[in-house]
């Protein structure tokens, strides 16, 4: 519980927001209390990115593999999870990498690298689900699964920060509509790529 207050203030204000006096408050615990349960600021800030992660992988890794089978039509179903997890707000300031890889990516030190492993994470994931589509014939026109990989970040990515200054859900559709076009001119199936889709968060 006072692990997901510290992602929420995390998400809005950056790790470096994150104290264990502001924590036990939202939290409303003593000061006392979380230092004994964290021991230093960095402690927390590592559980923190630590319980983000466990979050990313329920809201958007397993439902795309509870429901899709290897291939195109996991690659599909890891975007569209991705946006409606970053669309119905799950962490409170968007999503929480996108936040948290600007704060620290020149930063060096142990909350970084605890960041930029999560964040390798996905997209080592994403791009095996890639190659796997390739390996099948899915993406004819696809000879590097990286470089789709960092295509489909940098949309989604910019979805979320375009959504979240201008307050509008609008960049999620775009970004839909940009990454379906993408697996479209790689020669991908039509009917598959039309799954890529966002549920609207007041749906």
């Amino acid at each position: 519980m006072i692990l997901s207050h510290a992602i929420d203030i995390a998400s809005v204000d950056g790790l470096e927001g994150l104290t264990i006096g502001r924590l036990a408050e939202a939290a409303g615990h003593s000061k006392s209390g979380v230092a004994t349960l964290f021991g230093s600021k960095e402690q927390l800030q590592l559980a923190t990115v630590g319980a983000a992660r466990e979050v990313f992988i329920d809201r958007v890794v397993a439902p795309a593999r509870a429901s899709s089978p290897r291939g195109l039509a996991r690659v599909c179903a890891l975007i569209s999870s991705w946006l409606e997890y970053s669309d119905e707000r799950v962490f409170r300031g968007g999503c929480f990498f996108a936040a948290t890889s600007v704060e620290y990516d020149a930063r060096p030190g142990a909350v970084r690298d605890a960041v930029v492993a999560a964040s390798s994470q996905w997209e080592d994931y994403l791009a095996i689900s890639i190659e796997h589509a390739m390996a099948a014939g899915e993406l004819p026109g696809l000879d590097d699964a990286c470089q789709l990989t960092f295509e489909i970040v940098s949309f989604l990515e910019a979805a979320n920060t375009r959504s979240l200054l201008h307050a509008s859900f609008e960049p999620y559709d775009r970004a839909a509509v940009a990454l379906r076009a993408r697996l479209l001119s790689l020669g991908a199936d039509a009917d598959v790529v039309a799954r890529i889709s966002r549920v609207p968060a007041a749906a």
